[in-house]
This record gives structure tokens, sequence and C-alpha cells, in this order.
């Protein structure tokens, strides 16, 4: 609905139906970013949230038979939107030999200082309560800290993660090398 300047004679009605114009055009303006917000976080809600100290530990400690996958950042940080995008659009071919968590490590910060959580968005990976490390060619073997986009790419390394801890290893090699990530 669009409001129309009232006319009177040849000028326009004054500074009352231009900050209605005004106003209305910001009303659809937030609407629109909200829209956008909720489509986007809706990626992070169709995985599972461990919300304490107690219930990453039990995820960890129970799950015998497969990998556990953690993402930990926030919901809302873009990094990590993109990541939980991968993440869910997954989860379904990994079922078997995977399971994918998300923590916000501002709700759970009792990580942070143990796995040196200080990205914006950390994947880690455990198998029968063993961290899994993974050599991507970067230097830190501990975690991804960066966001994964290439799907097949995520469940290959996920793969060779739990091929890796299946057979005792508590560090597996990437198939591809990150070190060159950025190609300049």
């Amino acid at each position: 609905k669009r409001v129309q300047p009232i006319k009177s004679g040849n000028n326009f009605a004054g500074p009352s139906a231009l900050e209605a114009t005004l106003q209305q055009f910001a009303l659809s303006l937030i609407s629109q970013a909200a829209e956008v917000q909720d489509r986007n976080k809706t990626m992070a809600y169709l995985l599972p949230h461990l919300n304490s100290g107690w219930e990453v530990d039990q995820s960890i400690v129970t799950e015998e038979d497969r990998v556990v996958v953690i993402r930990f950042g926030k919901d809302t940080d873009p990094t990590c939107m993109v990541q939980d995008e991968v993440l869910a659009s997954i989860a379904e071919k990994v079922k078997n030999f995977a399971v994918i968590y998300l923590v916000d490590k501002e709700q759970v910060p009792d990580f942070n200082s143990m796995y040196e959580l200080y990205d914006d968005c950390t994947t880690m990976f455990f198998y029968r309560n063993k961290h899994i490390m993974v050599d991507l060619g970067t230097g830190d073997n501990n975690k991804i800290n960066w966001a994964l986009t290439d799907k097949q790419e995520f469940i290959d390394i996920i793969e060779m993660v739990y091929r890796g801890a299946r057979k005792g290893r508590g560090l597996v090699v990437s198939p591809k090398d990150y070190s060159t990530k950025y190609r300049y």
C-alpha cells in the first residue's frame, strides 16, 4: 500500500505527507530484514542444540558407534549460519556414521578455554569419548575454525574421521589440503 502525497494547489501538503511516506518505507525495510533474518536462523533450528556442559559431555561419552560432530559458535553469527546450512543439509546423509550437534559457546562457556574456542565458528570431532584431530594442512589439527561451504568435502572429512577413529587413530589426514584455502 503506497501513500500518495496530498497536493495543496501546486505544492505538496508539507512534511507530514513526506514523513508518512518515509515511515512506511522504513517499516517495510524493517519487516523485510526480519524475514531474511528469520530465514537465515532456520538452519540452526534444524539441528539439535546442547544447552549445558553436562549435555555436551553426555553426547560425547554416550555415543558408541558414530562420530560426534559439534559446532561451537553462535546461531546468529554469519559464519555459523553458513556452516549450519551445510551441516543441516548433510545431517541425513551422514546419520549412519555421525551425529551433529550445535553448542552456543556463550551459553555454554565451559569448553572455551579447554578447546581454545576463540574463533566465531569452530567444528570439532569426537569418537568414543576421544577428541579426533584432523590434519587439514592449516597447522591447527584440533578443529575446523572456518565455514566449509562444500557439502561433499564436509561429508568426506566426517567419513575420514569415522574410518580413522574406528581403527584407533587419534589424528586423521583430510582428503583435501586446506593450506592454500585462499588462492592469491
